[in-house]
C-alpha cells in the first residue's frame, strides 16, 4: 500500500541516521574557470524529479553552458537517505527534490549550502528555505475537480462544506497518494490535530469514493461516478492534453488560505559538501531563469515560482492562490498523518 512507502520515509531516514554517529558570496550566474579551458567541467546531480520531467532543462543547461551533468534519477526519499548516508563524504553537488518536505528534512540536518542573496531574491516569498538553503522550482495546487455543466456557485468555498449531507457520496478522493498526505498534515499543522480528525470523520461519514491516485479520481468525475475530487490541479491539465479540451472536468480553486488551497512545490539545494560550489550556483540560476522555467513547467502544466515568470496558459497567478504558508518540515510528518489517516478509518 501507498501509504506504508510514505510512512517508511520517516523510518528509513531514522535508521541511517542512528547508523552515523558560511554564506557564499560569489555570483550564482558565473562559472569558475578552470586551468585547461578546454576541460568540460562536470555536476554531480541527485534528481526525486524523473527525466521526462525535468531532463529536457537539464539538457538545456548542458548545452548553454558547456557543462556535463552526471545526474541520477530516483524515489525523493531514497536519494534523501542516500545523502544522509553519505553526509560530508557525498560527490554530489545539487540535490533536486519533488517535494518540499524532504528538502525541510535535510535543511534541518544542516547538509545544505547556504544560497546567495542573488538565487534567494529570483524566487517568490514562502517558496524558499526559512534557512535560506535552497529554493522552489515549481508548484503543484491541491483544488477541488468538478463536472463541466456544474455552476460554481454551487461549489463548495472551502473543504468543510464538503462534509454537508448535499455532497453525500458524491466526493472523490485518494487517501494513500501522498499529494493527499501533505493536504493533511498541512491541515494538521493549521487546525491542530483533533479538528482534522473530526474533519476526517465527518468526511467518512459522507461516503467519499476512494481511489488510488488522483487520475483515476478525475477520470471518474468524467465518468459521472462522482460530482468532484480533492485533487492537484496539474492532473486535469494532463488529461485535457491527452483527451482534449473538451474533456468534461474543470477545476476550482479553493483559495481559502488554509489547508485546501495548499501549494506544494518541488525545490533544489546546493550540498555543502560540493567542492563546486559557483558553478552549483549556475545550474540553480538557470533553472530558475525564464528559459529554465518555461521547460520546467511547461511539461508538467505546474505553476512557476520564480518572479516575474510567465504564467502557464490555462492557470491563474500563484499570487491569486493564496497559499498557506506551511513549514516544509511539518509536511514530512506522514507517520503522525498516516496513523490518523488509520485510525479514522480513511486508510485501512
Amino acid at each position: 500500500m501507498k501509504s506504508r512507502r510514505f510512512a517508511f520515509f520517516g523510518v528509513l531516514l531514522f535508521v541511517v541516521l542512528s547508523c552515523k554517529n558560511n554564506d557564499a558570496v560569489t555570483s550564482g550566474d558565473a562559472i569558475s574557470k578552470k586551468a585547461d579551458d578546454n576541460e568540460i567541467q562536470t555536476l554531480q546531480v541527485y534528481s526525486g524529479r524523473g527525466e521526462k520531467l525535468i531532463g529536457e532543462v537539464f539538457k538545456g543547461f548542458e548545452e548553454k553552458h558547456n557543462v556535463k551533468l552526471k545526474i541520477k534519477y530516483g524515489d525523493t526519499a531514497t536519494l534523501a537517505a542516500l545523502l544522509l548516508e553519505e553526509g560530508e563524504k557525498s560527490s554530489v553537488d545539487i540535490f533536486v527534490a519533488q517535494d518540499s518536505s524532504t528538502l525541510g528534512y535535510l535543511d534541518d540536518k544542516a547538509l545544505f549550502e547556504t544560497l546567495p542573496d542573488s538565487l534567494l531574491d529570483k524566487v517568490e516569498k514562502g517558496m524558499k528555505s526559512p534557512l535560506r538553503t535552497w529554493v522552489g522550482l515549481s508548484g503543484r495546487a491541491r483544488v477541488l475537480a468538478y463536472k463541466d455543466g456544474m455552476e460554481e456557485e454551487s461549489l463548495p468555498q472551502n473543504i468543510d462544506e464538503l462534509t454537508e449531507k448535499k455532497w453525500r457520496g458524491k466526493v472523490g478522493w485518494a487517501p494513500a497518494n501522498a499529494s493527499f498526505q501533505s493536504f493533511v498534515s498541512a491541515m494538521i499543522a493549521l487546525r491542530g490535530k483533533d479538528d482534522t480528525k473530526k474533519w476526517l470523520l465527518a468526511m467518512k461519514a459522507n461516503k467519499p469514493k476512494d481511489y488510488p491516485k488522483n487520475t483515476p479520481a478525475v477520470m471518474a468525475i468524467s465518468r459521472g461516478e462522482i460530482d468532484v475530487a480533492l485533487v492537484n490541479h496539474y492532473y486535469l491539465h494532463r488529461l485535457k492534453a491527452e483527451h482534449g479540451d473538451d474533456f468534461p472536468v474543470k477545476n476550482h480553486y479553493f483559495k481559502s488560505g488554509k489547508s485546501g488551497a495548499l501549494v506544494n512545490i518541488s525545490g533544489v539545494a546546493v550540498m555543502k559538501s560540493s567542492k563546486q560550489k559557483e558553478l552549483s550556483h549556475t545550474l540553480v540560476s538557470y533553472l530558475l531563469s525564464a528559459d529554465g522555467q518555461k521547460k520546467v513547467v511547461e511539461r508538467n502544466h505546474e505553476f512557476s515560482i520564480a518572479k516575474d515568470a510567465t504564467v502557464m496558459k490555462g492557470l491563474p497567478t500563484l499570487e491569486s492562490l493564496n497559499a498557506p504558508v506551511i513549514d516544509p518540515v511539518v509536511l514530512n510528518r506522514l507517520e503522525e498523518t498516516v496513523k490518523l489517516l488509520k485510525e479514522t478509518g480513511v486508510l485501512i
